[in-house]
């Protein structure tokens, strides 16, 4: 009698667990090492809340995975029990109607995906926490919501540790991706039949043939805010917020479900090191951060700050996933940025499709990357996973 085939995965952020989650589903015995608590709390995925969008600039692939990402994220809920994504809609906005606005508006009303223009005086008119300030341009989407992303983390590892996935608390010292195995910082090895190597920003170090320099970790600095009493009924039927410009573009995060209002840096400062470096953001940091949100902030004075930290992303240059083969049964799933943590679930059944079936692999590393859409067979192993 033939026994399931192993696999081991190095992350237990939400890439990990997806790779996880949607190897157990195809059958793949999973034990998933980290060398932290889960949800780890100096992880890339660990915080409050990530975001769910269409408006994706140019970047049409990725626009066009975040419907197969709700499919995916629907399964996660009916696994773990519950809803853990508040629909808030999108309002994004920009000095003028050029950059990354101009893309996103062209390529939505290329594939047919409604929005509402809207006027500098509209967006104050209609929301009134925000000033119409320095507004050239903006639109409104319906679709789109926060994600709760450290109970999301918490509720997948324990759906599956019930269904029998192994979780090692252990430091990887190094990767041997020819032989599908990890060197423990003990000195013990773990292998398997497939090594998938999810290891967000300390990839790179883990990994620097098959990563480094395209992918390198990137300190970010978020804000947490407490609105003022007069904006706070605004803020809680208030949209996520979009200001994506070049030169200092910034997203606000609705206070839902019992969350702090947060405010995060969109530029990648490509620098830091997620091992050694704080997690505590300097007053100079925040401050950058504040500067960019207070033209749009209406009375920003009064808001009181609840704290400021910092997280690394794996980055790689043009934003574009890795995920991709790097020896016979050696996975890596790399480069995320901030944008990846929508569609963990989705490239999670996508890469355990792949694993099962090697016919899908050739098209995985397109797709993932936003280049090419879904090869036939690759769309219909993800209609097809088994529940």
């Amino acid at each position: 009698m033939s026994s399931s085939p192993s696999a081991l995965v190095l992350g237990a952020g939400i890439m990990g667990l997806s790779a996880a989650w949607g190897l157990a589903r195809q059958g793949f015995g999973v034990r998933v090492v980290d060398q932290d608590p889960v949800p780890n709390p100096r992880g890339a995925s660990v915080d409050h809340h990530r975001l769910i969008r269409h408006a994706y600039g140019a970047q049409a692939g990725y626009m066009r995975m975040v419907d197969p990402a709700y499919a995916a994220w629907d399964q996660v809920w009916r696994d773990i029990g519950g809803v853990l994504h508040i629909p808030t809609g999108v309002l994004a906005v920009s000095g003028s109607a050029a950059g990354w606005l101009g893309e996103s508006r062209a390529t939505l009303a290329a594939d047919g995906l409604g929005f509402t223009d809207l006027s500098a005086a509209e967006v104050a008119a209609r929301f009134p926490i925000f000033t119409e300030s320095g507004i050239g341009a903006a639109f409104h989407m319906a679709p789109g919501g926060v994600l709760l992303a450290e109970r999301i983390v918490a509720g997948l590892a324990r759906h599956l540790a019930e269904r029998g996935v192994v979780f090692e608390r252990a430091r990887a010292a190094s990767v041997d991706p020819a032989r599908a195995a990890l060197r423990l910082a003990d000195g013990s090895e773990r292998a398997a039949d497939l090594l998938v190597v999810a290891a967000g920003p300390w990839a790179p170090r883990l990994l620097p043939g098959a990563l480094a320099p395209r992918v390198v970790a990137s300190r970010q600095v978020l804000v947490l805010l407490e609105p003022p009493a007069q904006h706070r009924e605004g803020w809680a039927r208030a949209p996520m917020l979009l200001d994506l410009a070049e030169d200092g573009g910034f997203y606000a995060v609705p206070p839902v479900a019992g969350t702090p209002l947060k405010i995060g840096d969109h530029r990648f400062s490509r620098t830091g090191d997620a091992e050694v470096d704080s997690r505590d953001a300097t007053p100079a940091e925040a401050e950058e951060i504040l500067a960019f949100a207070r033209p749009r902030l209406r009375d920003m004075a009064a808001y009181r700050i609840l704290g400021a930290r910092a997280c690394y992303y794996d980055v790689e240059d043009a934003e574009r996933f890795v995920v991709e083969p790097i020896a016979p049964h050696c996975l890596v799933m790399s480069g995320f940025s901030g944008h990846g943590f929508k569609f963990g679930p989705v490239l999670g059944l996508a890469l355990a499709a792949a694993a099962a079936d090697p016919a899908l692999l050739p098209g995985l590393p397109g797709w993932a990357a936003g280049d090419t859409p879904p090869a036939a067979g690759l769309l219909a192993a993800l209609e097809s996973i088994p529940a």
